[in-house]
């Protein structure tokens, strides 16, 4: 039997997304300010009707790093970069900053594996002015570790403002949240050089969290804040096990990203 292969994202109910706040990263931390380029992402059809929401990095004043399917309506988006995103602050209907989603050319609207094209902008309508953006890592940056030993001591980190639990109680915080994961494989019918494949449960050799819904698009970090992958898709409704993320260390990734930072005169 195949496993049940889920986007990340949360698909907004309305009266639901307002009730029930979005949630956070699986048996995370508070950020605390460690990552303030990462945000909360709405996006809208063309009427402004709020359809889902996604977490996602700002590389420049301008420009967010998020997954295709999240950006695929290639419509209107709000950021949020708060780190406790309240109801009270205008909460999906305004404040924050607006913008312009951008989908991959080569994302086909579903998950054709390997190569899903699972990576996406948002352009925004104004800067936003930091100390710090973080970077795309290197091409190929991934590449090295693809047949090395050991993987269980390779770490990343992961934020976003996705479910921090699923069962056997559902969280409810729009929180800004950070976890450690460990790498699990680089070279499958899953990955096969597109993806990357990280641990996903808390414990003993698995690292310290995960991944889960609403966490779609946001940053696989290494540790000195290279963005290697952006969060794409589970196995499960849980979240449990391993997690996937479209890589970004590659040269057309970075070639069609880099445009909407500089564009073509």
């Amino acid at each position: 039997m195949k496993a049940k292969i889920l986007f990340l994202f949360l698909v907004f109910i309305l009266a639901l997304s307002i009730a029930s706040p979005a949630l956070a990263v699986k048996f995370g931390e508070p950020d605390n300010g460690e990552h303030p380029y990462v945000g909360l992402i709405v996006f809208y059809d063309e009427n402004m009707v709020p359809q889902w929401r996604c977490s996602g990095t700002l590389i420049s004043p301008k420009v967010m790093v998020t997954a295709a399917h999240c950006t695929e309506l290639n419509g209107p988006a709000q950021v949020w970069f708060d780190e406790h995103v309240l109801t009270s602050e205008g909460y999906p209907f305004s404040g924050g900053f607006m913008g312009r989603a951008h989908a991959y050319p080569l994302w086909q609207g579903g998950l054709y594996l390997p190569n899903t094209g699972d990576v996406g902008v948002v352009v925004l309508d104004h800067k936003v002015r930091l100390q710090f953006y973080p970077t795309l890592a290197p091409d190929g940056y991934l590449d090295k570790l693809a047949t090395q030993r050991g993987l269980q001591d390779v770490n990343f980190e992961v934020v976003g403002y996705g479910l921090q639990s699923v069962k056997p109680v559902y969280s409810g915080l729009r929180d800004r949240m950070k976890a450690w994961v460990q790498l699990v494989n680089l070279r499958s019918a899953l990955t096969d050089g597109y993806n990357i494949q990280t641990t996903n449960d808390p414990g003993d050799g698995t690292g310290s969290g995960g991944t889960c819904f609403g966490d779609s698009g946001g940053p696989i970090f290494t540790a000195d804040h290279q963005i290697v992958a952006v969060n794409s898709f589970v196995m499960n409704e849980n979240c449990d096990g391993t997690s996937f993320a479209y890589r970004v260390d590659k040269a057309d990734v970075q070639s069609w990203i880099q445009g909407w930072i500089k564009p073509k005169p």
